[in-house]
């Protein structure tokens, strides 16, 4: 009783076999064809084959716009001006001393020192200036009237021209007892004490002027032919102060150690807040270049480990194009090497390969 429900399943589950998989040479022997589904057939059309692999991506249309470049350098702030003020003869000041720190206008006395016997000196030169000058008078009337040779006379006229040598080195010896201030600044150091013995050469004291100040740097041989004399640049102090100026020098001789040219940035500094010596990073404006904005989010590698991204072509299929990152921006990032006009995947790149057909959406513009 129990073997007939076996053999009803075997039937059973060969008749399936041969309908599921055999179904071509069953209706072969049975002298029908088989015909193919109405959805079967829809499905193998290019259209629909098409439609039904593509992939849905968001993309972009992007135009090239002018992008501003710049060479970026470290550097630090140094003084426009800064001269170490120094006697010019030998004495004990007697002039009180301005402090570190105190601003000075051209001119300013910084150091007197005491003249000793200068102004007698002085008075000698006088009186033989004035000698000279009655000598050399009655010597021109005398050889006027045949009482006098012409060397008596070029006599007279010589020392005539000493005694007035005489004066205005003695004068010149009095002036040199007060050093003042070449140009206008600050003072660096002390000026020398009261009581201070100074000689020829002794140090008065130092003056800088940081109005303006220079940004210096040093940029490589790579950068240095995008520098110009005159360029715009901007720098960032470390205490976050930024400012504005131009470049005001560029050497021509490379540093025989480093092989990197010096470069100078000219600022104002009215408030005298910026420093000598202080850290900063210069942006120095260079010729622009053609770029694409795009969200850095859109970036992508290909099989190789290319940066590029993902395109649209003209056949709405996907395709990898590799580009070079220019710079970044609070919008994204700006790109080099793409066609002026593009269609960029933004959403869904990491979803198709080259070839692939593509659904996109498009947007406006990068957010």
């Amino acid at each position: 009783m129990r073997i007939l429900p076996i053999i009803t399943a075997a039937l059973v589950c060969g008749a399936l076999y041969f309908l599921i998989f055999e179904r071509d040479r069953l209706f072969g022997l049975a002298g029908r064809e088989v015909e193919p589904a109405p959805a079967a057939v829809a499905a193998e059309t290019p259209e629909a084959e098409a439609a039904a692999e593509a992939v849905r991506v968001v993309a972009l249309h992007s135009l090239a716009r002018p992008i501003e470049t710049g060479v970026r350098l470290r550097g630090q702030t140094e003084a426009a001006r800064q001269v170490e003020v120094r006697a010019e003869t030998t004495g004990p000041v007697i002039s009180s001393p301005l402090r570190r720190g105190a601003v000075v206008e051209a001119g300013t006395l910084l150091c007197e020192i005491d003249a000793g016997t200068r102004p007698a000196a002085l008075a000698e030169a006088e009186a033989r200036l004035a000698e000279a000058e009655i000598s050399a008078n009655a010597a021109t009337k005398l050889q006027a009237g045949g009482y006098a040779s012409e060397t008596a006379a070029a006599g007279a006229a010589a020392a005539l021209q000493a005694a007035q040598a005489g004066v205005e080195a003695a004068r010149k010896e009095i002036e040199r007892t007060r050093v003042s201030a070449p140009f206008a600044g600050l003072l660096e150091t002390d000026a020398a004490e009261t009581g201070a013995l100074l000689s020829a050469g002794g140090l008065c004291a130092t003056v800088i002027a940081l109005d303006p100040i220079k940004l210096v740097g040093f940029v490589p041989e790579t950068e240095v032919d995008r520098i110009r004399p005159g360029a715009v640049a901007g720098a960032r102090l470390l205490t976050g102060r930024e400012v504005m100026g131009r470049v005001t020098f560029l050497s021509r001789a490379a540093d025989p150690e480093t092989r990197t040219f010096r470069v100078e940035v000219e600022v104002a500094n009215p408030d005298l807040a910026i420093r000598d010596g202080q850290t900063v990073e210069i942006l120095i404006a260079a010729e622009g270049t053609e770029g694409h904005l795009v969200p850095a989010s859109a970036l992508t590698l290909d099989d190789g480990g290319r940066l590029g991204l993902r395109m649209i072509d003209a056949q709405t299929r996907a395709v990898f194009v590799p580009v070079e990152v220019i710079r970044d921006s609070a919008e994204g990032v700006y790109v080099a090497g793409l066609p002026a006009t593009a269609d960029i995947i933004v959403r869904g790149q990491e979803y198709v390969t080259d070839g692939v057909p593509v659904a996109p959406t498009f947007r406006e513009a990068a957010e």
